[in-house]
């Protein structure tokens, strides 16, 4: 067989580019085709590469990361694994604020990849020990560093306007119904609504979400308001981002953790896809979708990373039962 893929030229130039993947199982159940992009297959096995290169290069245009630099930023685990990736092929150093509550396997891998990593409490964004606000006092105390703010930087959300986006448009060929994502600084989701909506206003765009966050109350009922608990990471928030503004939400589903758990082992023991916990919410928001559209509809959601970085959470017995999860309930046996 003949390859058709190019040489790139290092690990910035790797970043993008993701196979969308229909997913066998779900598209059978729905009557619709459920595709997925498959950006564990990003070379820092997140979707989180994209914002990251793109926050980087422009610091680097903005003249504010010179050489030698540093990158601090606060995060739940992939944004700080791609922002490392980067700075170690462009010769800059990398902060990484997360809390720590995150799994073992992220704290552990951004130490692994050489970026200086301090775990802080889970606390709400109001407190200034919240891992993003420490971030930013970190940043802003240092010489020649600068503050990636995944959450408010554009950057973050110009990277899937200028790139997820058109991706899945080219890749369905124009043909697609629907597009749904949690959110958590609202840069994938937002991104790539926003240029579908203007390929095609008629598509369906819908935020996915998980207890525990602030946003769904917030899109039915105009207020910010947490109810529940998820055992996902990075998705969810309390307040809209300036990712998040101005972008374009038709409808929002609420999927609990049972329902995201299920889906993944659901994906992974009938269509061999090993993925990380926030796309199970966004797998069963894009089941919910399909049934809304009815059979026939084509809907597309991301794959943010693989399940190997919740091993010790979402796929550990132990951790499960101690969250009173029923393991036949969720297909864990």
């Amino acid at each position: 067989m003949t390859s058709t893929q190019s040489i790139q030229n290092g690990f910035s130039a790797t970043i993008g580019n993701t196979p969308l993947i229909r997913i066998p199982s779900l598209s059978e159940e729905t009557g619709c085709t459920i595709l997925g992009k498959a950006e564990f297959l990003n070379p820092g096995g997140s979707v989180k590469d994209r914002a990251a290169l793109f926050i980087i290069e422009e610091a680097e245009k903005s003249g504010s990361l010179r050489k030698g630099g540093t990158v601090v930023e606060g995060t739940a685990g992939n944004t700080g694994i791609g922002l490392t990736h980067i700075c170690n092929s462009k010769g800059y150093k990398a902060l990484i604020i997360i809390p720590e509550t995150q799994s073992i396997e992220k704290i552990e891998l951004l130490r692994t990849l050489g970026a200086e990593v301090r775990t802080v409490p889970a606390v709400p964004y109001k407190d200034p020990g919240n891992y993003v606000r420490v971030s930013e006092k970190v940043a802003s105390e240092m010489e020649n560093a600068i503050w990636a703010n995944q959450f408010d930087n554009l950057a973050n959300r110009n990277a899937h306007f200028q790139t997820t986006g058109p991706e899945i448009w080219d890749q369905t060929k124009g043909e697609i119904h629907g597009w749904t994502a949690a959110m958590g600084t609202g840069g994938t989701y937002s991104g790539v609504a926003l240029f579908l909506k203007k390929k095609n206003p008629k598509i369906q765009t819908v935020v996915a979400e998980p207890y525990g966050s602030g946003l769904y109350n917030y899109f039915k009922n105009d207020e910010i308001k947490i109810e529940g608990s998820s055992i996902t990471e990075g998705i969810g928030n309390s307040r809209i981002t300036k990712n998040m503004e101005d972008m374009p939400v038709d409808d929002c589903f609420r999927i609990d953790d049972v329902e995201a758990i299920q889906i993944l082992n659901k994906v992974l023991k009938k269509d061999g896809l090993f993925l990380g916990g926030s796309v199970g919410i966004n797998l069963a928001s894009a089941v919910h979708l399909a049934k809304k559209l009815g059979p026939g509809h084509t809907i597309a959601t991301v794959l943010c990373d693989g399940g190997a970085r919740y091993q010790s959470k979402l796929f550990n017995r132990e951790f499960l039962l101690s969250k009173g999860f029923d393991l036949n309930e969720i297909g864990f046996e």
